[in-house]
């Protein structure tokens, strides 16, 4: 059994570098190890009361550099996995991070729970508002403790911009601007891979297609397997602003697009989505990856519009903006290890609770209220009007 005792401090940075005690240690598995899969496990193994116990892929190179980065330091060699139900049958693995295409979010986390593992997963939650439905029920259902990887909850920037809201200073917010600016369009099109994939594997629950190198790679941008840049981006976004506004899920949402324009690519990079609240507020966000490239420092905002003053939230830094006074802000606050730190403090967040068995600051019923609207944004699109949800039967109405 694991000792349950509270180990972390408030912030979870002072205890990196530290050594835990065997019986304290937290045995992890990861399954999918891509980009975002390795950074996250990353942050798992350098927390002192995690050690990465196994990994699964079915992509060969991924999983060997997973194998590789997780052994590095003098750790353990994780157990290798090419079928993640190998890997939830361990016995000794206590907690699960899934980062697979989020096609697969759904089955995986419901066999996770099954299983009896904690779980992390990355997000989007999931692929369809019915899917989200369902992991909420088995959360409700389940004891196991689950972290949605909406890592602003856990981000001393949101905390602050959270306590800044929480002060009243800003008067009435009945307004949110957001937006976030890139460009993948010269990005060339995948043709080939590296290593061996299991394609069957991989593609799962997804409809079935002939193999291509770049749906692979770039899956984020296909729907089949992911609902675009809207989604991906958006999830965040819309999570960053019920968690500042103190929110529930949206009435309704409208979105407009532009056309694909990247080739192969069957979801718009240039998207606007209007949501409006029961908490008597819309929010507006609008992602152009046809736009420059910025500074990723620089990439994104949110403007919280109030009667008698405006919060700038960017990725590692605030503004506050007085009411005719906004030549100069109020207040200042920069984030003292910036926007990859986020996700430290969130796995430590969800290593805390996995020991005392607390509540995440991201369970699935919140990492649900962030997918759905993006989810009602990309039906928006499909049906060309405006989507309802209605909260009593847990589905989107058209």
């Amino acid at each position: 059994m694991m000792n349950r005792r509270i180990f972390l401090a408030s912030s979870g940075a002072a205890f990196y570098g530290l050594q835990a005690a065997p019986s304290e240690m937290v045995r992890l598995g990861v399954i999918g190890t891509g980009g975002r899969g390795t950074f996250v496990m990353g942050a798992f193994a350098r927390h002192p009361n995690v050690q990465v116990s196994a990994v699964c892929d079915v992509y060969e190179p991924n999983l060997e550099r997973a194998i590789s980065s997780a052994s590095e330091n003098g750790r353990s060699k994780p157990r290798s996995y090419r079928h993640y139900p190998d890997l939830l049958s361990d016995k000794e693995i206590d907690a699960v991070l899934i980062a697979t295409p989020e096609h697969w979010h759904h089955r995986m986390a419901l066999d996770a729970l099954a299983a009896g593992k904690d779980l992390y997963l990355e997000k989007p939650l999931c692929h369809t508002p019915e899917q989200g439905s369902d992991l909420v029920a088995a959360e409700q259902r389940s004891k196991q403790v689950i972290q949605c990887g909406m890592q602003r909850r856990s981000y001393d920037l949101f905390l602050r911009a959270k306590s800044i809201m929480d002060e009243g200073r800003l008067g009435k917010v009945r307004m949110v601007r957001s937006w976030w600016l890139n460009n993948y369009l010269a990005s060339p099109r995948v043709t080939k891979l590296d290593g061996k994939l299991d394609w069957d594997a991989w593609q799962g629950p997804a409809p079935k297609r002939p193999f291509d190198a770049d749906r692979f790679r770039n899956w984020r941008y296909y729907s089949d397997y992911a609902g675009g840049i809207v989604a991906d981006q958006g999830a965040h976004v819309f999570d960053g602003i019920h968690m500042l506004m103190a929110s529930g899920p949206p009435v309704s949402v409208t979105a407009s697009a532009g056309r694909p324009h990247r080739v192969g690519f069957d979801t718009p990079e240039s998207v606007t989505v209007a949501a409006r609240y029961s908490e008597d507020y819309i929010a507006v966000f609008t992602i152009n990856y046809a736009a420059m490239k910025y500074k990723p420092r620089q990439d994104q905002m949110n403007q919280f519009d109030g009667d008698n003053g405006r919060l700038d939230v960017g990725r590692e830094d605030l503004s506050v903006y007085e009411q005719a006074a906004e030549d100069k802000p109020a207040v200042t606050y920069k984030s003292e290890r910036g926007f990859a730190y986020a996700t430290d403090l969130h796995v430590a967040n969800f290593v805390e609770c996995v020991k005392t068995r607390k509540k995440p600051s991201a369970p699935i019923a919140l990492g649900f209220q962030s997918t759905l609207v993006v989810q009602m944004a990309n039906l928006s699109l499909k049906h060309g009007r405006e989507v309802r949800w209605n909260g009593a039967a847990g589905k989107v109405e058209l």
